[in-house]
């Protein structure tokens, strides 16, 4: 008889994988899907808004950049962009997160993100890393767009990359609720046009605020929209309508605030799992 042992017991089962604290395979698979997802359409997700604030740099340009003249010491063109690329950020982080949660319970997927060993705040981190990552590309993508016509160097990069990023986070969190929330398109369109849209559009985008008459010079001061885009702003003309350490904080409280919210839908599931 051989003096080495001969193992009888055949193939071992497969064993449960250890995930740990945080489960990074599962948070990494979800967010690729969240970031394939709108990059296997990408003429729909990234050009076309490249596209769309083209043609507002030309309509405004030439339909009232020659006439306004300066805009807060800088040619309109230097002023309109950064609004521009904010408003990408803007509509494309909220629709990321929008839209995803809500195809997924049209077409009653729900259960492949929650079926895994996901937990709410990994499940929030995806969903908002998918959304946030959407938002910065087309960003990246209009300021490329933008360049040939108007000077895109910034004076203040923290500034860009502080309220840029903070406005992806917060858009993508407004969406994830939102998509949370509705049970058909139709509910995410009402909340695009009638809270995002105007928030976007009487923020700044397009004029500066100082022009305004009272009450609406106050009624801006209260939208977050203004604060992230005066902030967002600032970092490229060098210039801003509103306190930054002001802006800053508003943004950081909204996104805690939004990001505890996100935590505790996810975590109750609903409308996900009733």
């Amino acid at each position: 008889m051989s003096d080495q042992a001969v193992d009888m017991s055949g193939p071992k089962p497969p064993q449960p994988r250890a995930l740990g604290a945080v489960n990074w395979l599962g948070l990494w698979t979800l967010y690729k899907k969240e970031v394939r997802r709108f990059l296997k359409v990408s003429f729909q997700t990234v050009l076309a808004p490249v596209a769309t604030s083209l043609l507002f740099m030309l309509v405004f340009s030439l339909a009232i950049g020659s006439r306004r003249g300066e805009m807060m010491g800088v040619e309109f063109a230097a002023f309109l962009a950064p609004g521009l690329v904010m408003l990408g950020i803007l509509n494309n982080a909220f629709a990321n997160s929008s839209s995803s949660l809500i195809v997924a319970k049209v077409q009653g997927n729900t259960v492949d993100f929650l079926m895994p060993p996901l937990s709410p705040s990994e499940l929030a981190a995806a969903f908002i890393g998918g959304a946030v990552t959407r938002g910065v590309i087309v960003a990246l993508a209009t300021a490329l767009a933008i360049a040939p016509f108007v000077d895109m160097s910034m004076a203040h990069p923290w500034a860009v990359l502080y309220f840029g990023l903070s406005a992806a986070a917060m858009l993508s969190m407004v969406g994830l609720i939102a998509g949370l929330w509705a049970e058909k398109f139709d509910h995410l369109a009402v909340i695009t046009n009638f809270v995002i849209m105007p928030l976007a559009f009487l923020s700044g985008t397009f004029y500066s605020v100082e022009i305004l008459p009272e009450p609406f010079y106050t009624i801006s001061h209260v939208n977050p929209v203004f604060f992230i885009i005066d902030g967002f702003r600032y970092g490229f003309i060098g210039v801003h309508d509103s306190n930054l350490l002001i802006g800053a904080l508003v943004c950081a409280a909204i996104n805690i605030a939004l990001l505890t919210a996100s935590y505790l839908l996810l975590r109750s599931g609903w409308r996900l799992k009733s």
